[in-house]
């Protein structure tokens, strides 16, 4: 199969470099790789006019196309008619050498594959399994990793989820797909993450990135994947390895980043029930409020107090805002 990557980037030049070198040292390689450059200088551009790859087209884009979901929408134009399957990666990832040998081949062992997830392999420290359960590990397929604080809470209050990882309760707040084991194994899930992810090509005839995702874009994935699950399946490939270097430039304040957890998770929410029952609704704000009281007491527990309280206050105004449908910015 013929497949593009594209990658949309913001301030991170050396990042975007890291990234394109373990790209070029890929046992299958992109038949085209195409750059959408949202930067408001020219470092990363230069990076470019220092280092030859194959098969690459940069394009810098104005203020009106400016944002992770409008980049991507702006990508997916400039994808070539031979494509047959279209790749997303954040700038700050590194490849593992067969990261595509085994994404794309999933697509030939699932045929009715939609959407198919990378595996990040640096951010979950995963042991196999032993006898004894604890509520301190979480247990998955023959493996454990250590439980969150969060869920250790949620477990008290019954507010755990009651799907397996990669899908959405009825009430939302998920186990993401960091929750599924180093196994090896293909798993089939409704929620992929957009910076390792990759989609037929067919999918953008029938739908495209929201842009009610501004700038930063959380939980843009969240909601694309919840739509394309609507029409067909999607998989997480758990030999389709890379690492995921989180890099601090580009991202929002964490007043606004609180705002946008509550936000933006209550809008993803509504895409995957968009009437929800009083029962979902009430273990829904249940969860959120009791997340927040989590997110408070680091205020006094975290080193990064004034983080804490930032991200805390972003948090209590996006809840207000979503108990009374003010508008969701």
């Amino acid at each position: 199969m013929r497949f593009s990557l594209i990658v949309c980037t913001y301030m991170r030049p050396q990042a975007l470099l890291s990234l394109l070198q373990s790209v070029r040292a890929q046992s299958l390689y992109p038949d085209e790789i195409l750059i959408i450059d949202g930067s408001i200088d020219d470092a990363t551009q230069v990076v470019f006019e220092q280092s030859l790859f194959k098969h690459l087209r940069y394009y810098k884009v104005e203020d009106k196309d400016r944002g992770l979901t409008k980049q991507r929408n702006f990508g997916i134009k400039q994808v070539g008619d031979t494509i047959d399957v279209v790749c997303f990666l954040d700038d700050d990832i590194v490849l593992e050498p067969d990261y595509f040998k085994h994404l794309i081949s999933t697509y030939n062992q699932y045929p009715d594959a939609l959407a198919v997830g990378g595996y990040i392999t640096n951010e979950v420290s995963w042991d196999f399994s032993d006898e004894k359960k604890s509520n301190d590990k979480f247990y998955y397929d023959g493996f454990m990793r250590a439980e969150p604080l969060r869920f250790k809470i949620r477990r008290h209050f019954g507010l755990l989820p009651d799907v397996p990882p990669g899908f959405m309760p009825s009430f939302s707040h998920g186990r993401s797909v960091s929750f599924l084991p180093p196994s090896g194994k293909i798993y089939e899930v409704e929620q992929i993450m957009g910076g390792v992810s990759s989609y037929k090509k067919e999918v953008f005839n029938m739908l495209s990135f929201s842009e009610f995702f501004e700038g930063y874009g959380l939980y843009e994935d969240a909601d694309f994947s919840l739509r394309i699950a609507k029409k067909g399946s999607l998989y997480i490939n758990t030999n389709a390895k890379l690492a995921h270097y989180h890099n601090g430039s580009g991202r929002p304040n964490q007043f606004y980043y609180g705002k946008m957890v509550i936000e933006n998770g209550w809008y993803v929410w509504r895409v995957k029930y968009p009437k929800p029952s009083f029962k979902a609704k009430f273990k829904w704000y249940a969860t959120a409020k009791l997340l927040l009281l989590v997110r408070y007491s680091n205020i006094i527990t975290s080193k990064e107090k004034k983080k804490a309280l930032s991200e805390s206050l972003g948090r209590t105004v996006g809840l207000i805002a979503c108990f009374f449908n003010i508008n969701k910015r």
